[in-house]
């Protein structure tokens, strides 16, 4: 007998046809919308595997109601959307899908930053409402990123493959992490710096470190007021990590130049959020990730997890 799975949003084809050659799978109908709690909590209660996202909480709530359950597969790299501590409490093994995102998402992140940098998105619209009736030479004009100081905070995966990017624009590219890398200060060309130094002295700073208690308002006032009046800040980690109403009174309150934020402490937002509306602000619906190739190989690394699991098998990339 195949082992029963749940589905909590809509696959491509391809890897839903690889699922069900060897499991019995229900699956959630929509792509665009998560599955309601309610049905969440009655289709897990027959399930061995469940395949989700971080649009799920998966709690002790949701892990109580599935005793049959052996395995969390979280087509993310980020699980704080799970209790981990719960999980491992009922013997469930939580997989993830790192690596996969890795220049992706270093590609938006250093999309976000020129964008913010150069007011793009502010330019497209000046256009749109008619505003462009005549040149002037401080018009738009945003911040040089050739040749200035990027800090990184955070120099995993991601925070290496935008440091290579940074080196081709000629940036002097310095980094903060729990544990130094002298191999990645090397191969990268990029220097150690403390915390303080590094908000006093970049000119840019990326946040691309985990969510955790650890890192949970990482950025807050006293941050914020170590950093230039020039500086512009750029979020694609997750949200929580910078404190939002230090970040709103720094924006609005000239202590930093501008921010691009691609994640949000509660998500999604709309157009009333108050970030939205700021001119020094370029905002975006969490799409780090979201380029199809990449998507597709997170789909498909998701489905070998939770396959490997339930063939007794390692899973490819495992949490707890």
């Amino acid at each position: 007998m195949k082992p029963k799975i749940y589905v909590t949003r809509k696959l491509e084809a391809c890897v839903k046809e690889k699922l069900e050659m060897y499991c019995e799978v229900s699956m959630w109908g929509r792509e665009d919308l998560p599955v309601p709690k309610e049905v969440l909590m009655k289709e897990v209660s027959q399930v061995e595997g469940l395949y989700c996202l971080l649009t799920e909480t998966i709690d002790k709530e949701i892990i109580s109601l599935a005793p049959n359950l052996k395995v969390i597969s979280n087509m993310a790299v980020g699980y704080n959307n799970i209790d981990l501590e719960e999980a491992k409490k009922h013997s469930i093994i939580v997989t993830n899908t790192p690596d996969i995102l890795t220049e992706t998402t270093a590609d938006l992140t250093f999309a976000l930053l020129m964008a913010t940098a150069r007011r793009i998105v502010e330019a497209v619209d000046y256009i749109k409402t008619n505003q462009w009736l005549t040149w002037s030479p401080m018009q738009l004009t945003g911040r040089d990123i050739y040749g200035a100081t990027l800090g990184i905070i955070g120099m995993g995966r991601i925070g290496s493959a935008l440091a290579r990017r940074a080196k081709g624009f000629k940036m002097n590219v310095v980094y903060h992490n729990r544990n130094r890398r002298p191999r990645h200060e090397k191969e990268l060309g990029v220097h150690y710096l403390e915390w303080e130094e590094l908000l006093k002295t970049s000119d840019y700073i990326c946040v691309l470190v985990p969510y955790s208690e650890e890192t949970k308002n990482l950025i807050a006032e006293k941050e914020f007021s170590l950093m230039k009046d020039t500086c512009i800040l750029i979020n694609t980690s997750r949200g929580g990590i910078v404190k939002e109403d230090a970040l709103y009174h720094a924006l609005t309150n000239q202590q930093i130049w501008a921010a691009g934020l691609d994640v949000f402490e509660q998500e999604p937002i709309d157009s009333t959020n108050r970030f939205v509306s700021l001119p020094n602000v370029v905002t975006l619906p969490h799409i780090g990730s979201a380029s199809v190739e990449t998507r597709l190989k997170m789909e498909e690394v998701a489905a070998k997890n939770l396959l490997r699991v339930l063939q007794d098998k390692p899973p490819l990339y495992r949490v707890v």
